[in-house]
């Protein structure tokens, strides 16, 4: 069995985190490096390594990840903007193998972002 990732680990209580929100399809956490005001880490308890593994059946799932991501963004108080972010792969900027999306807000972001 492979080794778990940092957020398998998070959700099974053996690295402390502040839960955001969590329902039976994902959670959400304050990032532990934020980069605006407001970056949250919305985490599905389905491991799928990378986006670019991700099958049709997962669809309903990714909804809901983006979902949950624009009701925390304006529930936080970023009515005003916010991004949403999923890297895939290290040239990306993927750390840990389990899909993920960052919501970023609180402050203006500039574009290009990276």
């Amino acid at each position: 069995m492979a080794d778990k990732t940092i957020f398998q680990k998070i959700e099974a209580g053996e690295i402390p985190a502040k839960i955001e929100y969590q329902d039976a399809e994902c959670f959400a956490i304050r990032d532990i490096n934020p980069q605006a005001p407001l970056h949250l880490l919305v985490i599905p308890r389905k491991v799928v390594p990378h986006l670019s593994e991700a099958s049709a059946a997962d669809a309903a799932l990714l909804g809901h990840l983006l979902l949950v991501a624009r009701d925390l963004a304006l529930k936080l108080g970023c009515g005003d903007g916010f991004r949403t972010v999923i890297n895939n792969g290290k040239n990306a900027g993927e750390t840990v193998p389990h899909l993920h999306v960052h919501v970023l807000g609180g402050r203006p972001l500039g574009w290009p972002p990276g």
